[in-house]
């Protein structure tokens, strides 16, 4: 590991301002992904600056109905929160199916925005990686890749991104905000990931030192009934092979409203628009969820070893929609 500075910082600014002096600097939350990353040798920053004091760890109401989340609200704090559970169901199941109760403690909603992947050869400092050392070439894609992408993905890169919490925040039209020394921005969470084309080294849109300072959920009536499941490959404490945030509004048997977004298939949260589109409208019922969900995995390219994927995820579009209508269905006659 290199040897680093350690700074603790109390003011956004100041805090900006380091990385604006210091471009081989990081932002340190939880420290869950980076430390690990430090010490196999990926990551070699000059200085950690700990944003842990900044006063970014609040959830609260915006003006128009929807929530603002903090950047440095842990992921315990976010799924425990009453009126994410309410408003937003599937953020909560999300965070809640990412990690141990003692990461959750720790991890914070920047820091999980920003995880990197969890591939392999990504890691191992020893092996070529794209995503790593621009040029190098991607060995999952003749190698190991039954984890791996089969949306959006490309010649120079096939790793997926690992986060849960990212999938439910695409679903529900997240809004990333930061912080630069130019001043504030902001970011939808589909511009703030960036495809995978031929820079996989490139993941996000954020300026160079930008920090993240939270995250905007408009107010989305349709994500109060919602859900996120995850499948892995042991019970828990596994990073997913595949996950689904979906929400629905059906309105005398038909999809009024849906939102679909998949993870673990692609190098970022994938929002199924092509399904979604195909749905609106249509009779609320596992023929057309199927259909609607082979219209979005039309898209897939699968490797040898990871087709199983579109099976999978094509299963789970059915399952989570069918249970979600009967569920509307037994709330729209205990109301009659």
């Amino acid at each position: 590991m290199r040897e680093f500075g350690y700074q603790r910082v109390s003011d956004v600014s100041g805090a900006v301002a380091l990385l604006d002096a210091d471009p081989e600097a990081r932002f340190l939350g939880g420290g869950t992904n980076l430390v690990d990353l430090m010490k196999s040798g990926v990551e070699r920053p000059s200085r950690l600056v700990d944003v842990r004091a900044l006063p970014l760890d609040r959830i609260e109401r915006t003006d128009d109905g929807g929530l603002r989340i903090g950047a440095t609200v842990t992921n315990s704090d976010l799924a425990a929160h009453p009126e994410v559970r309410r408003d937003y169901p599937a953020l909560a199941q999300a965070v809640l199916a990412g990690a141990s109760g003692q990461l959750r403690n720790m991890a914070t909603v920047g820091g999980n925005l920003l995880q990197r992947t969890r591939c392999g050869y990504f890691a191992d400092v020893t092996q070529p990686c794209n995503k790593r050392l621009p040029g190098s070439g991607c060995p999952a894609v003749e190698g190991e890749h039954h984890n791996h992408a089969i949306l959006g993905a490309s010649e120079h890169c096939v790793a997926v991104h690992p986060s849960d919490m990212g999938v439910a925040l695409a679903a529900f039209d997240a809004v990333v905000t930061y912080e630069t020394a130019d001043g504030p921005g902001q970011l939808t969470l589909d511009a703030f990931y960036r495809p995978v084309g031929d820079t996989p080294h490139r993941e996000t849109a954020l300026p160079p030192g930008a920090l993240i300072t939270g995250v905007v959920l408009p107010p989305a009536p349709v994500a109060a009934r919602s859900r996120y499941r995850k499948v892995r490959e042991r019970a828990s404490y596994a990073f997913a092979i595949g996950s689904i945030a979906a929400a629905l509004d059906v309105r005398e048997g038909r999809v009024h409203e849906v939102r679909l977004a998949f993870g673990a298939v692609a190098s970022r949260p994938w929002r199924a628009t092509t399904a979604e589109r195909e749905l609106t409208g249509q009779p609320a019922d596992a023929a057309h969820f199927a259909a609607a969900a082979d219209a979005e995995l039309a898209a897939a390219v699968p490797l040898p070893h990871n087709g199983y994927k579109v099976t999978l995820m094509r299963n789970l579009v059915v399952a989570e929609l069918t249970e979600l209508a009967e569920e509307s269905a037994r709330t729209e006659e205990a109301g009659r």
